[in-house]
């Protein structure tokens, strides 16, 4: 069980509900030492006093404000809590709100609400009050000598704390590059990509399950590192590799449609049932009919924004085309229409003969 970082109560109202505060994440991040490359000695951090510019032992550092030039003000642990006992001991919420209004990007570190000593009764009485009306309670909480919003949730049976980032602390999104609402269209969707796009999303929609999540990055330096050990190269450190300039390639008519179903396809063929496949009851030639019609679809698209002086000598290059491209086409088609009507034509003439015989 993590350890409880933090005790005090829940506030609201004239309710008071004792709780402990414990860690609900931890950092699986790998533990790195730094060294001197010279001699592999370990580099230590080091408190150096600014003044002599030597090293300051833990127990002889405290905290001061700088009231005036290099003049402070001591502060310990107790002079912050006194500041405000009650602040910090309570979690005050000061409202509720729809716990779905709150955008995501405000949340910071999570924490678990433990019930106290002679806290259970109250602790039950929120929670279920909270479940049943889908809220979040926002609070103020002072943890680590600074005051945090916090947001509190329902999750099962317990009570969740999210500490909050301050509404100065998130950028607007206004200052983002977006894509411009349309008439009829929210993001300019069209609606065949839209109804792929929803194919696609469904297909990959499952219950959640975060266990079957992990850090794969952290395995793949963990075996890279093993890898070193194993060549004798740990005091070798690997060069950075060149990387080639990718050739730059024209603008190119994105098939949204095409991509899609190619997503749903690959899919399928990863294990999914054929039935759920885009293309079913169409088989193959459908399935290449479909997308030939969709990319026609698109370069239509892409032809239609083309600039108005590039049509008229467009225009012209297909009529002149046009002659050479029909009798290509006719020449390239005549012997299977010829091969596919000669036994009807055969037939059609042993009628008439044997009709002329009687």
């Amino acid at each position: 069980m993590s350890r409880i970082i933090w005790k005090g109560a829940i506030t609201f109202g004239l309710v008071n509900i004792p709780v402990v505060l414990r860690p609900a994440s931890r950092s699986q991040t790998l533990d790195l030492d730094l060294l001197d490359a010279r001699d592999m000695a370990p580099v230590g951090y080091q408190r150096i006093n600014k003044s002599t510019g030597k090293p300051v032992d833990k127990e002889h550092i405290v905290k001061g404000y700088q009231y005036a030039k290099d003049e402070y003000v001591l502060l310990s642990d107790e002079d912050f809590r006194q500041a405000n006992v009650e602040a910090t001991q309570t979690v005050d919420i000061v409202s509720f709100v729809d716990a779905a209004s709150i955008p995501p990007y405000y949340f910071d570190t999570p924490y678990y609400l433990e019930p106290d000593k002679r806290g259970e009764r109250g602790y039950a009485l929120l929670h279920e009050t909270m479940r049943r009306t889908g809220k979040a309670a926002l609070a103020l909480v002072v943890l680590r000598n600074r005051q945090h919003l916090a947001a509190m949730l329902v999750h099962d049976d317990a009570l969740v704390l999210n500490t909050m980032r301050f509404a100065d602390e998130v950028l607007p999104i206004s200052e983002l590059r977006l894509p411009k609402a349309s008439a009829g269209k929210p993001t300019g969707a069209h609606a065949r990509e839209l109804e792929m796009a929803t194919k696609l999303v469904e297909d990959m929609a499952e219950k959640w399950k975060p266990e079957q999540y992990r850090d794969t990055y952290r395995d793949d330096l963990m075996a890279r590192i093993e890898e070193k050990i194993e060549s004798g190269k740990t005091h070798q450190l690997t060069p950075p590799a060149e990387e080639e300039e990718a050739p730059r390639k024209g603008a190119k008519v994105i098939d949204m449609v095409a991509l899609l179903r190619k997503s749903l396809d690959t899919r399928g063929k990863g294990g999914k049932a054929e039935d759920e496949a885009p293309t079913r009851g169409k088989g193959r030639a459908g399935a290449e009919a479909e997308q030939a019609e969709d990319e026609s679809e698109s370069e239509g698209r892409a032809r239609r924004k083309a600039p108005a002086r590039h049509a008229a000598a467009k225009k012209q290059s297909t009529a002149k085309r046009a002659p050479a491209k029909r009798a290509s086409t006719a020449t390239k088609h005549a012997p299977q229409k010829r091969a596919a009507h000669a036994p009807a034509a055969r037939k059609g003439t042993t009628a008439a003969r044997r009709k002329q015989a009687a």
